[in-house]
């Protein structure tokens, strides 16, 4: 019986036979688990065998196996002319996909696969379930006036969610201090950003295990909300169009005119390339 056959699975695979060693040099996944696939991954797939991938300590070992699994197929009517009907000896094609079964835990979610995977809804067969001591529920948004001080809070809480919080939300915005600031795009044009300083907060654990923020610091991030008058970047007047708003982290004890001028000094990229705009300066 012959096995899978695997040309490549990462940047750094190490072939022997039937096993393929792959190490993980990118430190945001380091997965922890086991899968079992048919190999199957696409409409002329001649793939033999299955592959075991086993996941664990910053590696993945692959095993070639024989066929264990069959593969999922989903049969499509062609519509070829009748000379390529009569070529083929058939009016149809199969789009093949691997029937996976295992798990695996990386980032706080467990991955869970248990028949095809096909991308789609309907079809796949999958869950995602997430660890919750692993995970952080917001708590709050703040924002801030045009000296740090404390301007509004709304915490999470049952009885204003979704859409009513959110307009909430645009209603203290709009009525918020905000510091307006000129600016040179790349072009030359002149326009006027607004901003307003935004905070939220974030704790340890959901659920049951939510007494965990007790023992561990909230992850509090603060931003410079930046509203231009007009587009900017080099995609401008184009069928996308240019940068309307955006925003970025502010440093401790950094204010309104610090951060719109560390804004300016960075080199911001674009679709179609990269540009910068000068910080002119504070408008009253």
């Amino acid at each position: 019986m012959q096995s899978a056959t695997l040309r490549r699975y990462s940047g750094n695979d190490k072939h022997l036979g039937p096993f393929t060693l792959s190490s993980h040099n990118d430190q945001s996944w380091r997965p922890l688990g086991v899968m079992l696939d048919s190999g199957g991954d696409h409409e002329s797939s001649r793939n033999k065998g299955c592959n075991l991938k086993l996941h664990g300590f910053g590696y993945t070992l692959i095993v070639e196996l024989p066929r264990l699994l069959k593969d999922y197929a989903i049969r499509h009517k062609a519509g070829w002319d009748a000379a390529t009907v009569a070529r083929m000896g058939r009016d149809w094609y199969d789009e093949v996909f691997p029937c996976e079964y295992g798990f695996t835990v990386s980032d706080g979610t467990v991955h869970v696969h248990y028949g095809p995977q096909t991308h789609d809804s309907i079809t796949t067969r999958n869950k995602v379930l997430w660890i919750p001591w692993k995970q952080m529920r917001h708590v709050r948004i703040s924002l801030y006036g045009l000296h740090g001080e404390h301007v509004w809070s709304q915490f999470d809480r049952k009885d204003i969610r979704g859409i009513d919080a959110f307009d909430a939300q645009r209603e203290a915005e709009a009525a918020c201090p905000k510091a307006r600031f000129l600016i040179r795009d790349h072009d030359d044009a002149e326009i006027v950003a607004t901003t307003h300083i935004s905070e939220r907060e974030w704790r340890h654990g959901t659920g049951w295990f939510k007494w965990l923020s007790l023992f561990r610091r909230a992850h509090v991030r603060r931003s410079l909300c930046i509203e231009f008058g007009a587009e900017v970047g080099t995609e401008k007047g184009s069928w996308k169009g240019g940068l309307i708003g955006t925003s970025i982290d502010m440093e401790p004890g950094e204010l309104h005119e610090a951060a719109m001028r560390r804004y300016c000094e960075r080199e911001h990229r674009a679709k179609y390339g990269r540009y910068r705009v000068t910080f002119v300066g504070a408008q009253t």
